[in-house]
């Protein structure tokens, strides 16, 4: 047994911790738990804990259905929502077949296998997310159909005695308690929008982050009589809730993406990784914006980008470049704006990885930086700068994903043909309904 794992079970022990909550992930983005008596968690760390994987949504076909849950001892925190009695932990698992091997279908695992190639060709990559989200007063839409946001406030505001000022405090605080460290937070753009980001970390500890963090804001949401949303556009008037991802790449202490005197400070390697996502961005859309309301965010305004373009401090660019600070090499960076809050991290981030990470195995050229406001161009000057746009919609993303050699290749065969299954399945139930504005637009006059 090593150190972490006598760690974990001193702690359970001198804490008095009742119940051990393992968490994993299925595949589009799910959090799954089972609770664990401390008893137990010696035998869970040698052996795993046994599970029907077929009733998990892509884990395992019924005929492969028994998988393992590993605990990762790294992983373990006190849940502090849950009170000071009878306390509750919680720690991340590995999904292993009965054979102990990884699971194919681990969308932790899939991370892993991006970060083992990043790391083979010498990097390692850190992340930094700025996570939007609406806090509403019910989960229940109001009287006329639209849901009702805790505030009117804006970008930024200061609102003495507001909920979501209360909210933020609260929640930051429970982020902290748990190990996730908060960089700042703030009021967003819609009535009840927020957002709240996370300081760097290793990419698979990012996305392990934005699991609690998911859970932890829904948690204080309740407990103060709210509800919080990651719907990608909930409201029409308003913005979407996005998840811009900063970037970097590491070789030891070397930031990777820096060069001193080059171009906006940006090393070739830099240029080659956001060439490479934007060549096969259109090929992973349906990961980063994997439900049919993400295309409502990006094609509904606001600050979502919705053409391949990279610029220098352009937040109309899907890829933008921060401003370079004299003397800061270190935190060179690259931001994808793309992403939704909802997205499954553990596959949103493997795939920008893998697309990144091919660009520079390939040596992509990048194309000049756009300095326009991007959204505010016609078609045609669009299409003469080489701006070609995203999936408009969940079906057209779902075509253009199975048709990339790249997907299957960075997700693996088993969790690439469920995703497109799953995705497929959710537009057919989309596209057979018919929808409020139908029945505004049509019942009265034809």
């Amino acid at each position: 047994m090593d150190r972490q794992q006598e760690y974990v079970l001193r702690t359970i022990e001198e804490r008095d911790v009742r119940f051990v909550r393992l968490w994993f992930t299925d595949v589009v983005g799910s959090l799954k738990s089972v609770a664990l008596a401390p008893a137990e968690v010696e035998g869970a760390f040698e052996e795993g804990l046994g599970f029907d994987g077929s009733a998990v949504e892509g884990l395992a076909r019924v005929f492969e259905s028994d998988m393992l849950a590993q605990p990762d001892p790294t992983t373990f925190e006190i849940l502090p929502w849950r009170g000071e009695t009878e306390q509750t932990s919680r720690m991340f698992c590995d999904i292993l077949t009965p054979d102990g091997e990884p699971s194919a279908a681990d969308p932790r695992h899939v991370l892993k296998r991006s970060l083992a190639k990043a790391a083979d060709m010498g990097f390692t990559c850190y992340t930094h997310p700025e996570i939007e989200f609406y806090l509403l007063k019910s989960a229940e839409p109001g009287p006329d159909g639209v849901p009702v946001p805790v505030d009117q406030a804006g970008y930024f505001d200061h609102v003495p005695g507001g909920v979501a000022q209360d909210f933020r405090r609260t929640a930051v605080t429970m982020l902290e308690k748990v190990g996730i460290s908060v960089e700042f937070s703030h009021h967003e753009g819609g009535p009840g929008q927020n957002e709240i980001d996370l300081r760097y970390a290793d990419a698979l500890q990012t996305a392990d982050n934005i699991m609690t963090f998911r859970t932890v804001i829904r948690e204080v949401a309740i407990q103060q009589g709210s509800y919080a949303t990651f719907m990608p556009k909930p409201f029409t008037d308003h913005p979407g809730s996005g998840m811009h991802t900063h970037f970097s790449l590491f070789e030891g202490d070397t930031n990777a993406f820096h060069e001193a005197g080059a171009e906006y400070q940006l090393s070739k390697t830099a240029r080659q990784f956001i060439a490479g996502i934007l060549r096969h961005a259109p090929e992973f859309t349906a990961v980063t914006n994997q439900f049919v309301n993400s295309y409502k965010r990006l094609w509904g305004g606001g600050e979502a980008p919705s053409y391949l373009s990279w610029g220098h401090n352009n937040r109309s660019a899907l890829v933008r470049v921060p401003l370079y600070k004299p003397g800061k090499w270190q935190s060179a960076r690259v931001e994808y704006r793309g992403i939704d809050s909802a997205a499954n991290p553990y596959l949103a981030y493997a795939v920008l990885l893998g697309a990144g990470l091919k660009g520079i195995e390939e040596g992509y050229e990048l194309g000049p930086a756009a300095h326009e406001d991007i959204a505010a161009l016609s078609a045609g000057e669009r299409r003469a700068l080489g701006h070609d746009p995203l999936p408009s919609s969940l079906h057209d993303a779902v075509r253009q994903m199975e048709e990339s050699e790249l997907m299957p290749e960075i997700l693996g065969e088993q969790v690439f043909e469920y995703f497109l299954r799953n995705k497929r399945a959710e537009w057919q139930d989309y596209r057979l309904q018919v929808t409020p504005f139908e029945l505004r637009r049509y019942l009265g006059v034809l």
